[in-house]
């Protein structure tokens, strides 16, 4: 039995872990919005105290990215997986005990921010993306995505049930035993690092692939449109549920409107994925980011509504991570797969750096004018960006586009 076959016989159990896996990491992230009211009312912080904290997480979750990346691509993701999982354990547990926002933005920030650069889809999609050969690889990041969206809609009602069961401090409590319990699944996507090789690629450093990498016009444009994606999907997340309670909607609409989030991504990522096997990502890029600016502003232009906020949050789960597989795709197909979560992860920095501004300005703007029109007009703009900056990359090869060198 080949390589493939071996894989292939056993696909199932790859992409159900990897999809647990991603699910649990993003979904205690997704949910963080449902803890920011009860969290300032019992310790008497501000709205822009919590938003920083979750700014710095999406900060140096980008940051640690591409070194986590570096890790994995030298040593494997094993290590990687299991690490990140213990490190969100103790984040979400420094996070029940903190006193004061210092020790919270140690826990919420600085912990759990390493622990998603080893948890959530970089550190996912590039195993799989090792995992895979190119002829399965969109099914694999496909279903493993849409398996991650089930377990973030699953996030929504279980931390809900739990705050208002047993308060914030307990939730996060078990959502760290959770994090602990569910680790062992990372055996079952133990990686190859230099499993690309099998597919008769460059014999390339790691140093070589960065630099041929930060000279492409196209990563660049990638790392500035990604750069919107994270503006959007972090103020949403974070200050969706405070907007809607400020707005005459309860607790209920809020936690509802995220569990439809979580619910439409689990198609839209899969269809993501999809979409990236027959037709060209740069154009379905480009489409979802302009479909996204569409929807914000269709949004805040009519009245809120609890069957609007329903609507606007299916219309965005649709359009929500099915970015990232396409996005991981496009640099696998640009630039191969042996470093692919290295490159990932410089790519996915310009991402963080557009969370952190999207969570901090919202509470920033909120606290400065009482309202978060203004951030919604920004994040509105920065799709339409994106939606640009995604057309001109050129997606060929780098193989295939160098000059052959003639011999002597």
């Amino acid at each position: 039995m080949t390589r493939t076959e071996r894989i292939w016989a056993r696909r199932w159990l790859i992409v159900l872990a990897a999809g647990v896996i991603m699910g649990s990491s993003l979904g205690v992230r997704h949910v963080q919005g449902l803890f920011l009211p009860p969290i300032t009312f019992d310790q008497g912080w501000s709205r822009e105290s919590f938003a920083f904290t979750l700014a710095m997480q999406n900060l140096i979750w980008g940051l640690a990215q591409p070194f986590t990346g570096m890790i994995a691509d030298r040593f494997g993701s094993l290590k990687v997986l299991i690490s990140g999982m213990l490190l969100y354990a103790l984040g979400l547990f420094v996070m029940a005990n903190s006193e004061t926002t210092g020790l919270f933005l140690m826990g919420n920030g600085v912990l759990i921010g390493i622990a998603l650069s080893g948890t959530a889809f970089g550190a996912v999609y590039g195993t799989l993306s090792r995992i895979f050969p190119p002829e399965h690889r969109s099914w694999a990041l496909g279903v493993a995505g849409a398996i991650g969206g089930l377990g973030q809609f699953a996030m929504v009602p279980l931390a809900q049930g739990l705050l208002d069961g047993m308060g914030w401090v307990s939730t996060l409590v078990v959502l760290a035993v959770v994090m602990v319990v569910l680790t062992p699944l990372v055996v079952w996507m133990r990686d190859d690092p230099e499993g690309e090789r099998q597919e008769g690629t460059r014999n390339q450093s790691m140093m070589q692939a960065i630099r041929e990498a930060g000279g492409h016009r196209g990563f660049l444009l990638l790392n500035l449109g990604f750069v919107a994606c994270g503006f959007q999907l972090a103020f949403i997340a974070s200050h969706m549920p405070a907007y809607l309670i400020d707005g005459g909607l309860g607790p209920r609409e809020a936690s509802i409107a995220l569990a439809l989030i979580t619910l439409s991504n689990i198609v839209g990522t899969y269809l993501g994925g999809y979409l990236g096997g027959f037709l060209r990502r740069k154009y379905v890029l480009s489409a979802v980011y302009a479909t996204r600016a569409v929807a914000m502003a269709l949004f805040i232009a009519f009245p809120l509504t609890a069957a609007s906020t329903y609507i606007f949050s299916f219309v965005m789960g649709l359009l929500w991570l099915g970015v990232v597989p396409l996005t991981t795709g496009l640099i696998s197909q640009i630039f191969g797969v042996r470093y692919i979560t290295t490159l990932f992860g410089f790519v996915f920095f310009g991402h963080q750096v557009g969370s952190f501004f999207g969570v901090w300005l919202g509470g920033y703007v909120f606290d400065a004018t009482q309202s978060y029109d203004l951030v919604w007009f920004g994040a509105i703009a920065l799709g339409v960006f994106a939606a640009v900056m995604h057309l001109p990359i050129n997606d060929a090869n780098v193989t295939s586009t160098r000059p052959v060198a003639q011999p002597a």
